[in-house]
């Protein structure tokens, strides 16, 4: 029946709607924030994920796979006048391929810098051929700080990095001989050995240990940056060929230490250089 004013005048009834309007709005909204908030505790999981249980797992494996080859090594010390286990030939050219967020100097995606050989008269004494990649063979330790962390043959993240093991570049000196021992480490995750190596001055000492005995080094030179392709700084006498002035010009027993700068990043190199002592 229809409503009747005053004028004798028929009212017609509205439907009004906008209460059901605005309780869908709500919902969407509602969901949107869900969403986002969903999203963002994803993130900070991975975050939690790759800066925090990334470095505890690499930092307890490696400290383990310390302990397994010390212990191995003071139950058979090696035989007196034995093979020190490193060959005399000289460094070839050997490539590899890190991935981007290796700590190689060339990083990125490019192939790893070659060893070639020296121009000087000694040949650099490359790592036991018998060593095979991932394989473990020698202590690190940096006292400045901190540091004791396993070295593996090879710079393969899967294998060496990623383990939270220091990776030794294929084709470069052993432990104590003449040439170069380049190393390679991560900056950050994944045990991060080298977070901290941006700390070291000169006159610090270094040392490697193997089955064959321990060889201290000091460092002499430090490179803040450089090019990820800078394939000079892993060479058997190693200097820079995109800053010249650093490096060395003779043949010697050299350490090399190379990780990312800046922090969390892939896009320069920090390279520390120590001279063996003893």
């Amino acid at each position: 029946m229809r409503d009747r004013g005053r004028g004798g005048r028929e009212r017609v009834p509205v439907v009004v709607q906008a209460r059901s309007g605005r309780r869908g709005l709500a919902r969407v909204l509602w969901f949107a924030a869900e969403t986002v908030v969903t999203c963002g505790v994803l993130i900070l999981l991975l975050v939690v994920h790759q800066l925090w249980w990334t470095n505890q797992q690499a930092r307890a494996e490696a400290g383990e796979r310390v302990a397994v080859l010390e212990r191995e090594w003071d139950i058979s010390p090696p035989e007196a006048g034995g093979s020190s286990g490193a060959s005399g030939a000289s460094g070839g050219a050997v490539g590899a391929s890190p991935a981007p967020e290796e700590p190689a100097p060339v990083g990125g995606s490019s192939a790893a810098p070659s060893a070639r050989p020296s121009s000087g008269g000694a040949k650099p004494s490359p790592a036991p051929a018998r060593t095979p990649s991932g394989e473990t063979f020698a202590v690190l330790r940096i006292p400045r700080i901190g540091l004791t962390v396993p070295v593996a043959q090879g710079i393969s993240k899967s294998k060496v990095l990623d383990k939270g093991y220091v990776g030794h570049y294929p084709g470069t000196a052993a432990p104590g001989r003449v040439g170069n021992v380049a190393l390679a480490g991560h900056r950050n995750t994944h045990g991060e050995p080298f977070r901290y190596v941006n700390r070291l001055r000169k006159g610090d000492e270094i040392t490697l240990r193997t089955r064959e005995g321990t060889y201290t080094y000091r460092v002499d030179q430090i490179l803040p940056v450089t090019s990820p392709r800078d394939t000079g700084v892993i060479q058997p006498v190693p200097r820079s060929i995109v800053k010249p002035s650093y490096g060395y010009s003779k043949a010697g027993s050299y350490l090399t230490l190379t990780t990312c700068t800046p922090e969390f990043t892939s896009r320069y190199r920090l390279i520390v250089w120590a001279t063996l002592r003893r």
